[in-house]
């Protein structure tokens, strides 16, 4: 949140607590609070819960049955992965947060020249910006950036960047507020704080400081908390339920049969024995108890953030900067865009975009005119580009000659001027007459056009008429007259906009026509133009039906009518909108269930980028956009936006490649220790192995299908439903078939090792029998540690080659096609597979190798034979080559 703020000065309305003009930057949570926050995932509360029972468990067999203190191994494995699955998400984001921070010290500190009442005389000071206060008088040139709102007292063609605002670089302002275009977005004797006078001079007395500022309000806006919870996060908290109440309904069924299982084999045998039975009952709970450790999948919160934050580093390369982890995913369910136009749509630098005539233009004359007849400079930034110094029109008119040749420097240093008559909104036009008697006119056409009385090779009524379909456009448009002993000859009329990106219209058809996602265009422009730039841009085809408000027509709607409006697909334009209204836009939208992202660069658009499910803003946005905003553009083009959707979507079918492969895992060593439970039958697998199998192999797994390439594919599919379910049916039917087909080879397994003695798992393979398969009976034969190690690294191997039946998990591919295509096409392999897959397909493969063969006593196993190997590698393959036929056949029926 933001506290108002009042700085001492001498004067005395600063010490009556007028004055503080500054916003701070929002009071930073602290550490340990944010870090805290992660604890309020619906899965980390379940992993806390299981934490908690695994702690009682051991400290129960410990102190109860004498078992020795490795059993805490456990309790501190779900402990690690707690605070990996908190600790991983917390440090990205801190992080990414330091990217955004806001200083505010300097700016706040430049000298204002302002007339301030003190002792009953008027002095002119020279002040601090934070230290304005309401009732000064301020005196503004060229280049002074406005210290606060207030209203124009005298302006002498007073020209204004207010773009962070309404989007326009240059608007004019006055002292009576008098307007052509009467819908705008503030009147036109209103200055905002931090809006930028490009040309004139003013003299403004301040109305409103400080977060009661335009500027203020919104970063006070802004600084809220939408609590919006994103689609992931939903999707999480139901499945973070499913499997709680389905770990205890199982828990209770275990302890009820149990009870009746005593109650049918003893109690009605021998009678009833309270000692007796409270030791079945006690025993039932524990076993009930390390039944829900097992099933809670303790790996998902952890691998989840994983996935995220190695998204996050992918985004990055393809200019998306995320400071949320969840803006990764959220992306992907966007339903709709609402983007601003300048510098999204634009590219935000004017430009002369056509110049009539096209031949018989003496541009050495024009050149000397536009050099001559015009205040503004170019500079360059530190790129080498050229960048404007005032005007931005009049830059656009000097970076045009530029391009042809001409140094306007060069121009006015050879010119001898002699009288200037500077442009004002009264004349509309700009004189320079030199000493040689020439004279250089520029202004709004429809004057310089009056004024001339030779037009040379010029038809005025064409060009009356291609002025005319220049302004619809949305151009701005300037004419140019010259006289030297003679009339007033007309050169030429150039029409100046700001054009639409290149990439626009290509990236908009991919986002509306293929990924179909809504795009909503909100700008503080005029009707007019917007109307143009949304036909360039593709978001309107010339001729569709199309709904396009203005800001004070939308604020004149109730709620429940604007609510019917923005569910109409044709509502497509909001102009001369304010930031209220952005904002309002997004919550309602929200209110439909829309899944809402918002782009962004200007301080208006704070409190919508704040609001919204995902807000984006551009690199060379103002820093309260990116302070607001969850991904920053990094190249501003509404492409990478298109980028943003393709991972956003590819994550999340990551997200469910990882559910779909950890819960089968969990499926398969929970019906295997409710198996152990029910036969009397030491646990198949021990702690350490389930460490190894529930913990450190669900993060490799995580890392690896979360490092695969984004599909191209996903962004032809619709958005998924907001009320969707991370596990579906055909996700539950695929975990649980897997899972149970694992179950049951595994107590085949398990069946031929309590029956036999096997030296090896060729012996086991040949020594084959039925008898000892289906023989339930209690174990014959006392399991040695080498056949503990067939027996693990046989589990461990079925879910290495089931990782690939992961991979492949909806995506209309098989393993087959990617290898006959990388070997037609061998740059191919960098979209099928990526290198981070292959290292930890192989981090899997080395480690369970050193953990039998290395590290065997810490795992309880012995070192298997280089012949046991390659035939438990050999023999666990069905489960990918199976799962292969599946998909052709699957994919040739699907494209017949």
């Amino acid at each position: 949140m933001y506290k108002r703020l009042c700085l001492d000065n001498n004067s005395k309305e600063v010490l009556q607590g007028k004055g503080g003009n500054i916003i701070p930057p929002p009071e930073k949570e602290p550490l340990w609070k944010g870090f805290l926050e992660k604890f309020k995932d619906p899965l980390i509360i379940v992993l806390l819960v299981v934490f908690c029972f695994s702690v009682m468990v051991a400290t129960y067999e410990v102190c109860c049955h004498g078992a020795p203190r490795s059993s805490f191994i456990e309790p501190c494995g779900v402990l690690v992965a707690l605070l990996l699955a908190t600790g991983v998400g917390f440090w990205f984001e801190v992080k990414a947060a330091k990217e955004f921070d806001v200083l505010n010290q300097v700016k706040n500190k430049r000298k204002v020249q302002v007339i301030r009442k003190i002792d009953g005389q008027a002095k002119t000071l020279y002040v601090p910006k934070h230290d304005v206060v309401v009732g000064d008088i301020v005196k503004l040139e060229g280049g002074d950036e406005i210290p606060a709102d207030g209203i124009v007292l005298k302006a002498n063609n007073l020209m204004v960047d207010e773009s962070n605002f309404t989007g326009e670089p240059y608007a004019s302002k006055n002292a009576d507020g008098a307007v052509g275009d009467k819908e705008v977005a503030y009147p036109a004797n209103m200055l905002l704080r931090s809006s930028t006078v490009i040309e004139g001079e003013a003299v403004m007395q301040v109305q409103k400081i400080g977060l009661d500022t335009e500027e203020g309000k919104g970063v006070v806006q802004a600084s809220q908390d939408s609590n919006v919870k994103t689609p992931l996060n939903r999707q999480l908290e139901y499945l973070g339920r499913f499997i709680s109440l389905a770990s205890f309904v199982i828990a209770g069924l275990i302890v009820v049969g149990r009870l009746a299982y005593y109650y049918l084999t003893v109690v009605s045998v021998g009678g009833f024995e309270w000692l007796g039975f409270f030791q079945v009952l006690i025993n039932s709970i524990m076993i009930a108890v390390a039944l829900i450790v097992v099933a809670v999948p303790e790996g998902l919160p952890m691998s989840v953030t994983v996935s995220l934050a190695l998204s996050m580093r992918k985004m990055l390369k393809e200019n998306n900067l995320v400071r949320k982890l969840h803006a990764c995913e959220t992306m992907g369910a966007a339903t709709v865009i609402c983007t601003d136009k300048t510098g999204t749509l634009t590219e935000n630098k004017m430009r002369v975009m056509a110049c009539f005539p096209e031949e018989g233009v003496d541009m050495d004359l024009l050149a000397r005119g536009i050099a001559i007849n015009s205040t503004a400079n170019l500079s360059t930034d530190e790129h080498g580009a050229p960048q404007t110094i005032g005007n931005p029109t009049e830059g656009a008119l000097l970076k045009w000659i530029a391009a042809k040749g001409y140094n306007y420097e060069a121009l006015r240093e050879q010119a001898n001027v002699a009288q200037v008559v500077p442009f004002s909104t009264e004349i509309k036009r700009m004189e320079t007459t030199t000493v040689e008697g020439e004279r250089f006119v520029k202004g709004a056409p429809e004057v310089v056009i009056s004024l001339c009385d030779d037009f040379g090779v010029i038809d005025k009524q064409q060009a009356l008429t291609l002025l005319a379909t220049y302004q619809a456009k949305g151009m701005r448009t300037l004419a140019f007259a010259y006289q030297h002993h003679g009339a007033l000859a007309l050169q030429a009329i150039v029409a100046i906009a700001d054009p639409v990106r290149s990439d626009v219209a290509e990236a908009i058809n991919t986002c509306r026509n293929h990924a179909h996602v809504r795009v909503i265009m909100v700008t503080g422009d005029n009707a007019l133009t917007a109307g143009e730039i949304a036909q360039q841009a593709g978001l309107v085809e010339r001729g569709e039906p199309v709904v396009a408000l203005t800001g004070a027509e939308f604020e004149a709607l109730t709620d429940e009518e604007a609510k019917t409006l923005v569910g109409n697909a044709e509502f497509k334009i909001l102009s001369r909108a304010k930031p209220n209204d952005k904002a309002r836009l997004v919550g309602l939208l929200q209110e439909r269930g829309e899944v809402v992202a918002v782009t962004g660069d200007g301080t208006n658009d704070a409190p919508a980028l704040k609001k919204a499910q995902v807000g984006l803003s551009m690199g060379d946005g103002t820093a309260r956009a990116k302070e607001a905003s969850d991904i920053t553009i990094i190249d501003n083009s509404f492409a990478s936006i298109n980028t943003a959707i393709l991972w956003g979507r590819s994550l999340y079918l990551n997200i469910r490649r990882f559910v779909v492969f950890q819960m089968t895992i969990n499926v398969a060593a929970c019906l295997i220790v409710l198996y152990g439970a029910f036969m009397g039958l030491d646990s198949p697998l021990n702690v350490t192995q389930m460490l190894w199998v529930n913990l450190i192999m669900d993060t490799f797994a995580a890392m690896a299908l979360s490092s695969l390439p984004a599909d191209p594919r996903v962004m032809n599919d619709y958005p998924r439903k907001t009320n969707s379910k991370i596990i579906d049916r055909g996700m539950m039917k695929m975990i649980l078939g897997s899972g149970l087909v694992f179950f049951a080879i595994l107590v085949g397994i398990w069946q031929m090792l309590s029956h036999g003695d096997y030296m090896s798992f060729e012996a086991l393979l040949r020594d084959f029998d039925i008898d000892h398969l289906t023989d339930f009976s209690a174990a014959t034969h006392v399991r040695n540690p080498h056949e503990l190690g067939i027996f693990f690294t046989f589990f461990v191997m079925l879910q290495f080659w089931n990782i690939f039946n992961a991979r492949y998990f909806r995506t209309g591919r098989s393993l087959v096609e990617d290898l006959v295509d990388m070997v037609r096409r061998p740059s191919s392999i960098k979209r099928h597979y990526s290198t981070g897959f292959a290292f930890v397909l192989v981090v899997i493969l080395v480690g369970q190798f050193l953990i039998t063969n290395v590290f065997g006593k810490m795992f309880g196993v012995e070192a298997l034979s280089a012949t046991d190997w390659l035939l438990l590698v050999a023999v666990t393959s069905p489960v990918l080559l199976i799962g292969e036929v599946f998909r052709l056949l699957r994919n040739r029926l699907a494209r017949r």
